[in-house]
């Protein structure tokens, strides 16, 4: 038996296409995703002297209802000694009167009242560098308004993951648990996200986080002159700070699906497209070898899918001697070649980040996302939808 290539057709040029991007994929899932596929989790619990303390940063602006849910727990967090720093950020609702209140009645509670937007900082940047400024102590935890702790060791988890040399601490925070494939969509795009900044960071080569579960030291912020050199830019006070600042010898990752925490997820497709939409359009301020990693898992991604579909209705590639009735076969073979693999590193890294109900449908997902995250790379680098 022999394979006779036509390598003059298209469908040829399309074939090496898709051959490229399958070895691409099944490297990053491998050599990199497995990182977090099968990461296990060390016992490093201190105790309470060994436990230094910290202050907790959330920014809201008209968030009131959240803050009502959120701050309630982050009161009952299981931690000898830590405050809870909130950045009012000129709320027109109810939030002013009611840190005032809360204040008088809760010493961990430290508000920070703005009532003038500062021009030359743009979105959440300036707010933050405020609560960052006001805290007490060097331990910087930072999260969102819309975020909600799922127990009273959070706190505790996110501390007992510092090292002697530990500046930068790198968290997940899934989305919560809904009903409808929309937040299907969102809790799977989140996992793939997180697969590539949480692995890149097991690979000793961090370069982004979340800042809805992320720590690091004020002194950190100060020397490297906060978010002064992306300024400019409304997002990216969370990703482009941590690109510049983090290294493999002062990151750690947390991964706590136990002591986790979640964020609340949008309830309509189009929000959910601005923030990932925005998300994007700091990728271009990376250091090159992030920048190239993300576009070529994004971009082989595509291009599976899409030459894959190709072959499979253009003319054969190829055609064996023993006859023509095993091209489809053959290329059924090597799609299941990733899609298994992929089963087996989703399997693992879900199980990690403690997300559920996802497996069943990966092969809609994937698919789903192999075309729309380029589409979102795409506004994102026009900068549609970043305010």
């Amino acid at each position: 038996m022999h394979i006779i290539f036509d390598f003059k057709s298209l469908s040829f040029i399309i074939l090496l296409c898709f051959g490229i991007s399958l070895i691409i994929q099944l490297i990053y899932h491998w050599g990199v995703f497995s990182k977090l596929a099968f990461f296990k989790k060390k016992n490093n619990a201190k105790p309470d002297d060994k436990l230094e303390p910290v202050s907790i940063v959330v920014c809201t602006r008209d968030a009131y209802e959240y803050l009502q849910d959120l701050v309630p727990v982050l009161l009952t967090q299981d931690y000898p000694d830590y405050e809870i720093v909130i950045v009012n950020d000129c709320s027109e609702d109810e939030t002013e009167e009611w840190l005032k209140d809360i204040e008088r009645r809760e010493t961990k509670i430290k508000p920070v009242q703005l009532r003038q937007h500062l021009n030359f900082f743009n979105g959440k940047k300036f707010p933050l560098s405020m609560g960052i400024k006001s805290a007490k102590n060097d331990l910087i935890i930072l999260t969102d308004v819309n975020c909600l702790p799922t127990n009273s060791q959070w706190l505790r988890s996110v501390v007992n993951g510092y090292r002697n040399n530990t500046e930068v601490l790198i968290g997940y925070s899934p989305y919560m648990i809904k009903k409808g494939l929309l937040n299907k969509i969102m809790r799977f795009d989140a996992v793939q996200y997180a697969m590539q900044y949480l692995s890149a960071a097991l690979n000793k080569h961090p370069y982004m986080g979340i800042g809805t579960n992320l720590s690091y030291r004020k002194e950190l912020f100060y020397r490297n002159q906060g978010f002064t050199s992306h300024y400019t830019t409304t997002v990216g006070e969370d990703d482009l700070f941590i690109n510049q600042v983090a290294n493999k010898k002062n990151t750690e990752v947390l991964i706590d699906a136990e002591n986790a925490i979640l964020t609340t997820p949008p309830h309509k497709f189009g929000m959910w497209a601005h923030i990932k939409s925005s998300r994007y359009s700091t990728i271009p301020r990376y250091d090159a070898r992030s920048k190239a990693s993300s576009a070529l898992f994004t971009w082989s991604h595509f291009l599976f899918y899409a030459s894959f579909i190709a072959l499979m209705i253009l003319k054969p590639a190829f055609t064996l001697s023993i006859g023509a009735v095993y091209y489809i076969p053959i290329l059924v073979f090597f799609f299941l070649l990733r899609y298994g693999s992929q089963m087996i590193i989703y399997h693992g890294a879900t199980k990690r980040l403690g997300e559920k109900g996802l497996l069943p449908g990966l092969i809609i997902y994937d698919l789903i996302f192999a075309f729309l995250t380029p589409i979102l790379r795409l506004m994102g680098r026009m900068k549609i939808g970043v305010e």
